[in-house]
């Protein structure tokens, strides 16, 4: 992927992608020749205190219209949200003709893959961060997504 000078490969990218993921990092930006590249992952925060400062923090995007208030009572009942952390096309399945990882009332459990999103031709795995039983499921197969915004909500068991 060579351009005015920049010479990133598609593999540096999968290789810092995969470096925020199994980090404590939220967010790396990289500069190279005037070419900027910023990853940003969604941080599950605990309690609803937490889960209160996270939504203040976070932009709000068009297609999520929940309001904090709600975030808050669903921390303080057990429910977590669970939410995209890249921009990209949410699937439901590992391929066209398979099953669903879950449904609405699957139990999962922590590192349980939920969904996939597909970002600049790359299938990434999004992984439950609990364990818990699926409650809702809030985007259509096959639909893009913003980052940050809720996919699942999981009560916690």
């Amino acid at each position: 992927m060579e351009k005015d000078g920049c010479s990133v490969k598609i593999e540096d990218i999968q290789m810092l992608i995969q470096a925020v993921q199994n980090s404590d990092l939220v967010e790396l930006i990289w500069e190279e020749n005037g070419s900027r590249l910023v990853l940003k992952k969604a941080v599950l925060a605990q309690g609803a205190d937490a889960m209160g400062a996270r939504a203040e923090a976070a932009p709000r995007t068009a297609g999520d219209t929940r309001q904090g208030q709600e975030v808050a009572q669903e921390a303080a009942e057990g429910l977590v949200t669970i939410e995209a952390p890249m921009v990209g096309t949410f699937y439901r399945a590992p391929a066209p003709d398979a099953e669903p990882y879950v449904e609405v009332g699957s139990i999962v459990e922590v590192g349980q893959p939920l969904c996939i999103i597909e970002a600049m031709k790359i299938m990434n795995e999004i992984e439950s961060e609990v364990n818990g039983r699926v409650v809702e499921i809030l985007v259509e197969n096959a639909q893009p997504v913003e980052y940050g915004q809720p996919l699942f909500i999981i009560e916690r068991i």
